[in-house]
């Protein structure tokens, strides 16, 4: 009797930190991909209304929004820690070194004045290579059809130069929706359906 209950909570154990557990705190696609669509289109807005160069510093609110957020989520999700899988650990590290990758390059291309002219093909490609391997590590093919998509949208923002780069802003927000938002709110009713 003794062993047969040892061997159930074994086997409960393993199943809890084998297979990947539904997220308790909000999806982190979601977390970044609405406050970078959100500023992306004020800085549109911005560059249309006042034409202005200060104008392209307003993605910096991207991380001072989003980073809190994450940091909040991750502490928030503290009690899961020790039931995170190898692959859940890759892809939360994964995203913490693209985010730093992003904002680096957002700086030095601001600091070195070209901004507008390649920086937001540069983090469309950054964010879709996060979403497509994110999608191949969970085996979640939406978000990988969604990252090959945001790829393709990131290179259409290269035709907007000179006067008309502002415009390579919206581009950028439709990449965030197609690789941020949209497979998050996918992967958010797989789990309601599927319990993945």
């Amino acid at each position: 009797m003794k062993v047969n209950r040892e061997l159930d909570i074994i086997a409960q154990i393993r199943s809890e930190v084998m297979e990947p557990k539904e997220m308790t705190g909000p999806n982190p696609f979601l977390i970044w991909g609405y406050p970078t669509a959100f500023f992306l289109l004020l800085e549109f807005a911005a560059m249309i209304l006042l034409g202005k160069n200060w104008c392209w510093w307003l993605w910096v609110g991207i991380p001072l929004v989003g980073t809190p957020l994450m940091i909040y989520n991750l502490h928030k999700d503290y009690d899961r820690k020790h039931c995170r899988t190898k692959e859940n650990n890759l892809i939360l590290k994964m995203w913490i070194f693209l985010g730093f990758l992003s904002f680096v390059c957002g700086l030095s291309m601001g600091f070195a004045g070209i901004f507008g002219q390649c920086y937001c093909t540069c983090q469309g490609i950054i964010v879709s290579l996060g979403c497509f391997i994110t999608g191949m590590i969970m085996r979640f093919r939406p978000k990988m059809t969604c990252g090959m998509m945001g790829a393709a949208l990131s290179f259409v923002s290269l035709i907007f130069q000179g006067d008309m780069w502002p415009w390579q802003l919206l581009i950028a927000a439709l990449v965030v929706v197609v690789t941020l938002i949209i497979p998050g709110h996918m992967y958010n009713q797989s789990i309601k359906n599927h319990g993945i």
